[in-house]
């Protein structure tokens, strides 16, 4: 070697590489993860949400199903993956090296990653013992896992194991998951063009989850059809069959994307409420006819004049005489911003708050004829100022409330004391900080939509405050029922004469005063108009005689908009609204007991 240089060169070329593959392979097999020691995090708890008439729209989290047995085990699932995902899995040894050959052909010869070569056995232990890096070093683990499960494990153990870990897209873990998510039923009772098209989601569960890509779906289940052909598993006349037959999902598309607003809001409520883990079932207070038609109005009005009046955002509530909440609109776009402006966003209510004014007046022996004076008013160093400019003299309270002049509110609450406002305010169940200043009769503190239309709600039903709620039910996998809503205990009412008063009061807004965009022909309706210093904000919460709709338009970024006032857009929307919604009301649909938290019967989607 010495007199040849070059042979030494060659030799340690060879050798060396090969010594450094040696020592790699033999730290792989050495630092080798206990069999099944990853743990699949499948994030929160499985929740499937239905509407008041128990029609489902949502589900959220995880779903887990039961782990199958060979009994389980249907053989239309078991042969259409084996089909699509390793034809040779009874007969090789872990590692597929025909398979890995092929696989690198189809992927050189079309440009791309086309096929994968892992075997079923290097897919399962990968689930269960490794992470999902995609590295040389865990493709390395994964082999050596490979072999040594197929010396510890039947084939029929490993493909049991791989069904129960792999993913199936939209939060279904493991084949039974898959098949009550997508089906309604458990794996065992799976028809075949069903189980072709399980079959065919583990490659890409997410891209082609049948509840976002059914399309998609059925033409990769028509793949594994092809391929359980080839293999023997079927024959052509059942493909052909099983392509005929129609595959009906038993559970929704993915949320309608606003009424995600709603579902965010009651998910922490689920936890509390529930208290137990497992998948569940919600029977929410939504009424999807109603949400349909809420969204809808929103997003007409602001494409209408939102640019023009520079509007960008809106939200809006709607409540039950009871509290429930039957629709929610938390902004003009989820996807866009998940911030919920119906229950999260403080804002200035403006004149809207002036209802607790007049309500505490009112509790005090004053009356709507009472009669004041509208006048220039110096309160300290605050002098507020009607929005027109004008001064009337005296007018009576009714007059004054309806036409939301300030000069009057301002003396009411000096008269009536700001704590004894605030303490109204609360009351009615409003929380939010209200600050002890004179401006406060004008809205100058900050509150949320939902407080300020439950407010409204509480004079609307007497009952002081409306607790407002999203949820009837909670049901688990046992019988009974893991939560119901019962009937709230007895609670403080509003004095009958003085709501009465504020009752006339917020009709005659609507009959003649500042809210009259608001009225619908054949309609008893009540409410209040606010606008914030610069138009900020502008509000309008309506009643009818069964529901409250608070309504609120202005910018995230607090900007002015366009001399926008709360009888314009907002009355508008809740006019649009409730024009519409009586009609959806009277047709309706049978309610199933959420006393008893009855499940609605299946419907396809």
């Amino acid at each position: 070697l010495r007199r040849r240089p070059v042979l030494l060169a060659a030799g340690a070329a060879i050798l060396l590489p090969a010594l450094a593959l040696a020592v790699y392979l033999l730290a792989a097999l050495v630092t080798l993860p206990p069999l099944g020691g990853a743990v699949v995090e499948t994030g929160q708890r499985a929740i499937t949400v239905e509407a008041d008439d128990g029609r489902v729209f949502a589900t959220r989290g995880s779903f887990r199903g039961q782990k199958l047995t060979a009994a389980d085990l249907p053989p239309n699932l078991a042969k259409a993956i084996v089909a699509i995902e390793d034809r040779r899995f009874y007969s090789h040894w872990g590692i597929d090296l025909r398979g890995l050959a092929r696989a690198a052909w189809r992927n050189a010869a079309g440009g791309g990653v086309r096929e994968g070569g892992s075997t079923i056995t290097q897919q399962y232990v990968r689930l269960t013992s490794l992470n999902q890096e995609k590295t040389l070093w865990r493709k390395v683990q994964e082999a050596f896992l490979a072999l040594r499960v197929e010396t510890t494990m039947s084939k029929d153990e490993i493909l049991l194991g791989y069904l129960d870990a792999a993913y199936f897209g939209a939060g279904a873990y493991g084949a039974d998951a898959a098949a009550r998510r997508y089906f309604g039923k458990p794996a065992k009772a799976l028809t075949l063009p069903e189980a072709a098209m399980l079959a065919g989601l583990v490659r890409a569960p997410s891209q082609l989850a049948p509840t976002r890509n059914l399309g998609g779906a059925k033409e990769r289940a028509d793949v594994v059809l092809q391929a359980m052909v080839e293999t023997g598993a079927i024959s052509q006349k059942e493909a052909d069959a099983a392509r005929k037959q129609s595959v009906t999902l038993k559970s929704p598309p993915e949320a309608p994307p606003g009424t995600n607003y709603f579902l965010d809001m009651i998910a922490g409520d689920v936890k509390r409420l529930a208290g137990t883990d497992g998948d569940m079932t919600v029977r929410s207070t939504l009424n999807l006819d109603l949400q349909s038609l809420a969204e809808g109005v929103v997003a007409r009005r602001l494409d209408k004049d939102g640019a023009k009046r520079k509007v960008g955002q809106a939200a809006m509530v709607v409540l039950s005489k009871a509290g429930a909440i039957l629709a929610m609109v938390g902004g003009r776009d989820y996807e866009d911003s998940q911030f919920n402006r119906a229950v999260q966003a403080k804002r200035q209510p403006g004149s809207l708050f002036k209802l607790l004014v007049y309500l505490t007046a009112y509790e005090q022996g004053l009356t709507p004829e009472s009669v004041m004076d509208d006048r220039p008013v110096r309160i300290g160093d605050w002098e507020p100022e009607n929005d027109d400019g004008r001064y009337r003299g005296s007018v009576p309270l009714r007059t004054a409330f309806a036409l939301s002049i300030n000069t009057v509110a301002a003396q009411l609450g000096q008269d009536v004391g700001i704590p004894a406002v605030i303490a109204t305010a609360r009351k009615l169940g409003i929380q939010s900080e209200l600050p002890n200043v004179p401006s406060l009769v004008l809205g100058s503190g900050t509150v949320s939509l939902l407080e300020m239309t439950r407010a409204y709600g509480s004079v609307l039903s007497g009952r002081a405050p409306l607790a407002s709620f999203g949820i009837h039910a909670i049901r688990g996998a046992a019988p009974q029922p893991l939560y119901v809503r019962a009937e709230p205990a007895p609670a403080a009412t509003l004095a009958q004469e003085p709501r009465q008063m504020m009752l006339d009061s917020l009709q005659a807004v609507v009959d003649s005063g500042t809210g009259r965009a608001a009225r619908v022909p054949g309609q008893i309706i009540g409410g209040k108009t606010g606008t914030s210093q610069d138009f900020r904000d502008a509000w309008f919460v309506g009643m009818t005689p069964d529901l409250v709709v608070g309504v609120w338009i202005g910018n995230d970024d607090d900007s002015p908009m366009n001399r926008m006032f709360g009888g314009e857009m907002p009355a508008g929307i809740f006019h649009d609204f409730v024009q519409r919604a009586s009609a959806q009301l009277a047709k309706g649909r049978p309610r199933p007991s959420a006393e008893r938290a009855e499940p609605a019967p299946a419907v396809a989607a």
